[in-house]
């Protein structure tokens, strides 16, 4: 919004400041972690209040959880509040990938609305129904990529086929064209990465830490893949306007620690599923809109690794009886196996920093 006032640089050279995508991601880092400051106090205050009980905890989870009963969730409003507001303000609504993001972030985000809802006032487990979740979310992925597509067919930098293909980290001319089927492709990234993320957030500061690791990472792929420059000079291809995408994940990083600083053990709140779907699909919706949806998979390896290890738990359960982690997703394993929360949190840090770092020596390993 405010980057209409490049408009008045010829008159007031400051306004000039306003042109730097640089700029306005510091900005929008700034004003979301200031938004999260200002209210989070009274979000907290309001949702103990409404919620009561607050999130239901698991029966057969650690003994160390039940302390956390009473516990409000649905955080993840104050995150969208900080990321939303800091957006509308610092970056150009007029650029496709942007909006499209925003849309699944805002979309993932209702949807994790709704199930935590459902959780707080049954005290159950049981919220929305999955195949209702997934397919709502596909649809909005499915909408977002279609169009971040057709912005990318549009441009001829890489040829008519480019917005349709998958590139791979390591081989700058390998690209494997899907055609349309690549929105079913990108859609499966998004609702995969939103997904994983949920599955992630199960301790305090566990999932809102490595999840600003990722923007930090996705915020330096996005700039350098929106510059002609950089991106000729890393031999990675350029994905003209989603550099402005650096803005939206300044956001992120600023909401992130304004979280963080009422999320740090003992918790005042839980992110709840409004966060976590929200964040993950905002990730993935960056990984598609910048074609590196594989280097997603490293720089998010530790969202995969929980992942896989509810999906390794529930096929060897089914098929065995017997199950491989002692539970999962797999932080709940190591905190079964003796490790305090402190350690699990701290340690899958470690963890996502060395990924986000190796996702990001693929730039340049061409």
């Amino acid at each position: 919004m405010l980057i209409w006032l490049v408009e008045l640089a010829d008159h007031i050279q400051i306004f000039n400041l306003f042109r730097y995508i640089t700029f306005r991601t510091g900005a929008a880092l700034f004003t979301s972690l200031m938004i999260v400051f200002l209210f989070g106090p009274r979000i907290i205050d309001s949702l103990r209040i409404r919620q009561g009980k607050g999130q239901p905890i698991r029966a057969d989870g650690p003994q160390t959880h039940f302390k956390k009963a009473g516990t409000p969730t649905m955080g993840g409003l104050m995150i969208l509040a900080g990321i939303v507001g800091s957006s509308l303000l610092w970056a150009d609504l007029s650029n496709v990938y942007v909006v499209c993001t925003l849309l699944v972030t805002l979309g993932f985000g209702a949807i994790g609305f709704y199930d935590d809802y459902l959780k707080v006032t049954k005290q159950s487990h049981l919220g929305l129904s999955g195949k209702a979740r997934l397919g709502i979310e596909f649809f909005i992925a499915a909408i977002a990529v279609y169009f971040m597509m057709k912005t990318s067919l549009a441009s001829t930098t890489h040829g008519p086929t480019f917005g349709t293909s998958v590139t791979f980290p390591f081989f700058k001319d390998l690209v494997l064209n899907l055609g349309y089927f690549f929105v079913l492709f990108g859609g499966f990234v998004i609702v995969g990465a939103g997904n994983a993320v949920n599955l992630t957030d199960g301790l305090d500061g566990l999932a809102i830490v490595p999840v600003m690791i990722a923007s930090a990472a996705f915020g330096l792929i996005a700039y350098l893949a929106g510059n002609a420059v950089f991106a000729n000079y890393l031999q990675i291809h350029f994905v003209p306007g989603t550099g402005e995408l650096a803005v939206i994940l300044g956001a992120v990083i600023g909401a992130g620690l304004g979280f963080l600083w009422f999320n740090a053990p003992p918790a005042a709140i839980f992110m709840g599923d409004t966060g976590s779907l929200a964040l993950g699909g905002l990730i993935g919706s960056i990984a598609v809109a910048t074609k590196h949806e594989i280097v997603m998979v490293i720089i998010g390896g530790l969202f995969v690794i929980e992942t896989l290890s509810v999906i390794i738990q529930v096929f060897w359960f089914k098929r065995t009886g017997k199950r491989v982690f002692l539970m999962a997703p797999i932080h709940h394993h190591f905190e079964k196996k003796g490790w305090t929360e402190s350690q699990v949190v701290i340690r899958f840090w470690i963890v996502a920093v060395i990924l986000a770092m190796v996702g990001l020596s693929t730039l340049k390993l061409r």
